[in-house]
């Protein structure tokens, strides 16, 4: 698994298990959680279409 894939797991898993609770501490930080994880995918993107 690419850390890539592995990313966009995390954001799907953080994404799917915030709609399916109702705790808003936890559901803000699965958020912060996953934007963090795209931001990283993102940086990664393009470094990859950089090279």
């Amino acid at each position: 698994m690419t850390k890539l894939t592995d990313l966009e797991d995390q954001i799907e898993r953080a994404e799917r298990l915030e709609r399916s609770i109702t705790d808003t501490l936890t559901i803000e930080r699965l958020r912060q959680f996953a934007a963090e994880c795209r931001r990283e995918r993102e940086r990664l993107s393009q470094h990859r279409h950089a090279a």
